[in-house]
């Protein structure tokens, strides 16, 4: 993070220097805090001769305004009040946090004339501003002249009536924010850094916030029967692990909902090799991975009152002369044996593992996968939604709700007897792809024969958790798509109080 934002909350400021952010809707006359930071009336002026009228995240930059008690005032348009949601407030505070250089002294007034402004807008407001400063730079050696400017860190202090309630809401949104920033940096770590050892190194720290760690060797995965998991890691120097994180925040002896991340910690394609041109951006097929790390290091920040496993598989995909081959046969940890087709086809055999290993040992409500596992369904889909692919359509409609809340969109894509068929093998009970055709389904097709009766979620994130668009609350390359997505529907179906 190039700038660290101390976020606050008062009922009033007494302004002396620095910037003053005062948010505005289209149907108001006024701004908040205008009384206060503007006693001249400069703001008045300055709107009618740039025809500001304070539509969505439009911004009017005064410096040095006539009879101000600070340096430079912004007004941050909101638009219509009635059309304010929860992802708006987030937009908000991102695109305030934009508009923040070259000063150490910030006061927002959120309390717009005319806007229902809860405590929990203002903690969405606050983590907004919280997602947007993020950048990974820590290799730069070099710095810009505007980030040799930036001050190191910046004293927020937002203004709002509620502001108790608001600093209560914001340690939550806080812990939110943490989470995400973590999955982004492992995304958006190299893979000379980030190998299975040193990922499965950084889940482990998750013990300092009470989560119970394991991690699996590949003797243990062995005797377990990994052989789909384990058949993907052989070309590699560098050896898997399997990470089995425990949350247990459920005052009850609930069974735990279960969420599993694939962990391909740079995918060459393995024999089947990807072309030279992008090959780096394989650091990211973690992404399911990282998105996992940092639900669970969220659920424990925020001390959620429920029980939750997160269990990742992480591997290297490297060709070797000890790697498998198109037409080799695995026998995966449930006993059915598997036909390799295409050794870049190789998620899902990591996945199929991890997932009925979490299925046999907790017996969960629920599982949920995450993995940059096609980029069929980036043709599909773009940038936009992640797909979603799942046996349950209570649990599918949570998810899709949970997208919409949190902007993480999801679209749900079909499966079907005759999708399920095109992995039939000649050889094997069956073949790791289908070919071109379908391929994001049969993806899923291939996962689904790995959980039983259990209600599961695929959500194939390939086109959302690296390199996905830019947007007022994300400007790095690793997004940590599905850290809100998925504390959202945590929090909303699944919590105890």
């Amino acid at each position: 993070m190039s700038a660290k934002f101390e976020i606050s909350f008062s009922k009033s400021a007494k302004l002396g220097g620095g910037l003053a952010i005062l948010l505005k809707t289209s149907e108001a006359d006024t701004a908040a805090g205008a009384d206060i930071a503007d006693p001249a009336g400069v703001i008045a002026k300055a709107s009618k001769i740039a025809r500001f009228s304070a539509k969505s995240l439009a911004a009017l930059d005064l410096v040095a305004p006539e009879g101000a008690p600070v340096d430079r005032i912004v007004v941050l348009g909101l638009g219509k009040p009635a059309d304010l949601t929860v992802h708006d407030w987030l937009k908000a505070g991102g695109s305030a946090a934009s508009r923040i250089k070259n000063t150490e002294k910030v006061t927002i007034f959120i309390d717009a004339p005319g806007a229902d402004v809860s405590a929990k807008a203002a903690a969405d407001f606050a983590l907004g501003m919280l997602l947007r400063a993020y950048s990974f730079d820590i290799y730069k050696t070099k710095k810009n002249d505007d980030e040799e400017k930036q001050a190191k860190s910046v004293k927020v202090t937002i203004v709002t009536a509620d502001a108790a309630a608001a600093k209560k809401a914001f340690a939550d949104a806080e812990s939110v924010a943490d989470g995400v920033n973590l999955a982004r940096d492992l995304v958006n770590e190299p893979p000379n850094v980030l190998g299975p050892v040193e990922f499965a190194a950084k889940a482990k720290e998750l013990e300092k916030l009470g989560v119970e760690v394991e991690i699996l060797t590949e003797r243990e995965m062995r005797r377990l029967g990994m052989g789909a998991l384990l058949g993907v890691a052989q070309g590699s120097v560098r050896p898997p692990r399997l990470a089995v994180m425990q949350w247990k925040g459920s005052k009850g002896k609930d069974r735990p909902i279960a969420f599993i991340g694939k962990g391909v910690v740079f995918d060459t394609g393995g024999i089947s090799i990807k072309p030279a041109a992008n090959m780096e951006d394989m650091k990211g097929d973690m992404g399911g991975a990282a998105a996992v790390t940092g639900l669970m290091y969220t659920l424990a920040a925020r001390k959620a009152p429920v029980n939750a496993v997160g269990i990742i598989g992480l591997v290297e995909n490297m060709p070797d002369g000890n790697a498998q081959r198109p037409g080799d046969i695995v026998t995966s940890m449930s006993g059915q044996t598997i036909e390799i087709i295409n050794t870049d086809a190789e998620g899902r055999l990591v996945l199929c593992d991890a997932l009925w290993y979490c299925n046999d040992r907790f017996k969960p409500q629920f599982m949920i996968n995450l993995a940059t596992l096609t980029g069929a369904i980036m043709v599909a889909l773009g940038n936009s939604h992640a797909g979603l692919f799942s046996n349950d359509d209570p649990l599918s409609a949570q998810l899709t709700t949970a997208g919409l809340v949190t902007n993480e969109k999801l679209w749900r894509m079909p499966l079907g007897k005759e999708y399920d068929k095109m992995i039939d093998s000649k050889f094997a009970d069956m073949k790791n792809t289908g070919g071109r055709l379908a391929g994001s389904i049969t993806a899923a097709h291939f996962l689904k024969r790995f959980v039983q009766d259990t209600p599961w979620a695929h959500l194939d994130i390939a086109g959302t958790a690296m390199g996905s668009v830019q947007d007022e609350i994300n400007q790095s390359w690793g997004s940590g798509f599905g850290v809100r997505l998925l504390d959202e529907l945590v929090r909303s179906n699944y919590e105890t109080r």
